[in-house]
């Protein structure tokens, strides 16, 4: 969200110290995005607990799995959160463009349908894609569209990195599931590829993100936008974990780890690209 909507700056013309963006549209954009995030959670919890893949589980606690939350309730506060995105996303595309609806629609139908359905995506080893598109490419590309109202070379170029460090946090996730997915026949992307070739994929997907700045931000002309590699400093530790071998809970921690990475990655890169703006 921050990426992309710092992405628009200025792209409209400076208008005043904000450089055009329009603060409504970014807190709606913002709503549409925790929500969505907030209704996949709820989905996974529900869809993974009543097909009993979370029985062998070694990651924080499930709702419906521990039997905290009957399974019926954690359905409803997924299609509760499902809802705020879409009267949230209903409103940006009124105003912006009709097209939203179906970007809308696709990234509820992905969020449901990732452990949901008869055919879930996420156990044919599809979810690190779907996670790319909708929290790289989508998600960045659609915060700097409800600003500027088109689609830019720039705003597609630095979903790449945003997307490739979100897939980063999946991965991490499924090896440390590996174990308990192998028992229960859920054939995600690290099931089929091993513990030793995810390792190798999640410290590809921590490092691209760094080379592709240089890249970006030449091509953009937003230098400032190389402020995002001070956030390499904090890859080592979690980078060196997995290749220590880290298994099982020791993996949580590494799932914090690269979501810090994520956060002050992504934090830096909005300031350099709304400062060169």
């Amino acid at each position: 969200m921050l990426v992309g909507t710092a992405a628009a700056a200025g792209m409209n013309g400076d208008c005043g110290s904000l450089k055009g963006l329009i603060v409504w549209k970014f807190v709606a954009a913002l709503v549409v995005s925790l929500a969505l995030q907030v209704g996949v959670n709820y989905a996974n919890d529900y869809s993974d607990g009543v097909r009993g893949t979370d029985d062998e589980r070694v990651g924080p606690m499930r709702l419906t799995a521990s039997g905290t939350k009957p399974a019926a309730a954690v359905k409803r506060a997924a299609f509760i959160a499902f809802g705020v995105a879409a009267v949230c996303g209903l409103g940006l595309a009124i105003t912006t463009s009709w097209w939203l609806i179906v970007v809308g629609a696709a990234a509820i139908a992905a969020g449901w349908f990732y452990t949901g359905g008869p055919r879930p995506y996420g156990y044919a080893g599809l979810g690190e894609l779907f996670v790319f598109v909708f929290f790289g490419v989508v998600a960045t590309t659609g915060s700097a569209f409800v600003q500027i109202e088109r689609i830019t070379p720039l705003t597609l170029l630095v979903s790449i990195p945003v997307g490739l460090l979100a897939t980063a946090l999946l991965v991490v996730n499924n090896l440390r599931d590996i174990p308990g997915d192998t028992v229960s026949g859920k054939r995600t992307l690290a099931v089929r590829l091993g513990d030793a070739r995810t390792r190798v994929l999640y410290i590809a997907m921590m490092v691209a993100p760094f080379v592709a700045v240089p890249i970006l931000c030449g091509i953009s002309q937003r230098p400032a936008g190389s402020l995002s590699l001070f956030a390499i400093l904090l890859v080592r530790k979690p980078v060196q974990r997995v290749i220590e071998g880290a298994k099982g809970k020791a993996l949580i921690a590494v799932l914090g780890e690269t979501g810090r990475v994520q956060l002050v990655f992504g934090v830096l890169l909005s300031i350099g690209l709304f400062i060169g703006g």
